[in-house]
C-alpha cells in the first residue's frame, strides 16, 4: 500500500487530490516526529521551570486571562476546552470533507510549532488510514477566529468522546476505542488550544471544491472534444500558437486537453465512415475518476 510521508514535501492541491484518490496511508517522516518531540519537550520545560501566565495554557481563557490555573490542572483546561467547544450544529459534513480535515491537521501539527504530543498526531494519522471519521456538523465554526467547533468535533475521538463513522455508519467512539486497542489521549498544556485553533474545515471544503471544479472542468473539455467530433469539427483552432496570444493559462490548458483528447482521431485525419476510438476509451476513463 502507497504511504505519504508527511513532512517530506509541501502539500499542494495535487498532491492532496493524489492522496485521496489513490487511498494513500499517511505516516509522519522522521524529520516531522522530532520536530513534534522537540516543540513539547522545550514547553514541557517551560511550564516546569516558570510560573509567568502563558495565555490559553496556564491561564484562562477571554475574560479569565488572569486566572492562574494550576500544573496540576493544565491538561484538564485544554480537555474542558475542546469539550465545551464541541457544540456545533445542522447537517453533517460528508465523509471525504472530515478525511481532508484530518490530512490538513496532521499536516499543521507536523511542523513541530504546536506543542503537542506525539502520540496526538499519530492518534490522528491512525483515524485517518483506518478510515474512522469524526461526526462533525456544518454549522459553528467563527470564521476569522477559527474553526472552534468543527475542530472541536474533530477532536473528541482523541478523547474517546463523540462519535464517528465506520463503514457509512455513525457508533460511538468508545466502541472504536475498545476494537482498536485505543486509550483515551490525555491532554496536556496547549494541546486543546493546538486542536482547536486553525482553518482546517474552511480549508477542506476550499480544497474539495477545487478539486470537483478542476474535474468539471476536465469533463467540459472532453464533451466539447466529442461535440467537436460529432458535427465533424476540425482541430485546427486548437493549434498551441492560436492561444498563446492571449495570456490566459486556462484556454491553453482548455486547448491542450482538447488536442489531447482528439490525438489519433481516424475523424480529425479525414477516413470516411472512421470513428475516434482513442476519445471513447478516454471517456470511459474519465467517467470512472472520482
Amino acid at each position: 500500500m502507497s504511504i505519504y510521508k508527511v513532512g517530506e514535501q509541501i502539500l499542494s492541491i495535487s498532491v492532496i487530490a493524489e492522496i485521496i484518490a489513490e487511498d494513500k496511508q499517511l505516516a509522519l517522516s522522521i524529520k516531522a516526529k522530532q520536530k513534534i518531540k522537540n516543540c513539547r519537550d522545550y514547553l514541557d520545560k517551560k511550564m516546569k521551570h516558570s510560573d509567568a501566565p502563558i495565555y490559553g495554557i496556564n491561564t484562562g481563557f477571554g475574560s479569565l486571562c488572569n486566572h492562574k490555573i494550576s500544573n496540576d490542572d493544565l491538561g484538564k483546561l485544554q480537555t474542558n476546552l475542546v469539550l465545551s467547544h464541541a457544540c456545533g450544529t445542522g447537517d453533517i459534513v460528508p465523509d471525504e470533507i472530515v478525511k481532508i480535515m484530518l490530512l490538513l491537521k496532521v499536516q499543521s501539527l507536523s511542523y513541530g510549532h504546536s506543542g503537542v504530543q506525539l502520540a496526538t498526531v499519530e492518534r490522528l494519522i491512525e483515524m485517518f488510514n483506518k478510515n474512522i471519521l469524526p461526526v462533525i456538523f456544518q454549522q459553528g465554526s467563527l470564521g476569522a477566529s477559527g474553526d472552534l467547533a468543527p475542530l472541536a468535533h474533530l477532536s473528541l475521538p482523541l478523547l474517546g468522546e463523540g462519535k464517528v463513522v465506520v463503514d457509512g455508519k455513525e457508533v460511538e467512539t468508545k466502541s472504536i476505542m475498545k476494537s482498536n486497542g485505543w486509550k483515551a489521549i490525555a491532554l496536556q498544556s496547549k494541546e486543546g488550544l493546538a486542536l482547536l485553533n486553525g482553518t482546517q474545515f474552511m480549508g477542506a471544503y476550499g480544497v474539495w471544491s477545487l478539486l470537483k471544479a478542476q474535474k468539471l472542468s476536465y469533463m467540459a473539455d472532453m464533451i466539447g472534444a466529442i461535440s467537436l467530433e460529432a458535427f465533424d469539427g476540425r482541430s485546427e483552432c486548437f493549434d498551441e500558437l492560436i492561444h498563446l496570444v492571449r495570456p490566459h493559462k486556462g484556454q491553453l490548458k482548455t486547448a491542450e486537453n482538447i488536442r489531447d483528447f482528439l490525438d489519433g482521431s481516424e475523424i480529425q485525419e479525414g477516413r470516411e465512415g472512421a470513428c475516434s476510438r482513442s476519445l471513447f476509451f478516454q471517456m470511459y476513463a474519465a467517467s470512472t475518476w472520482r
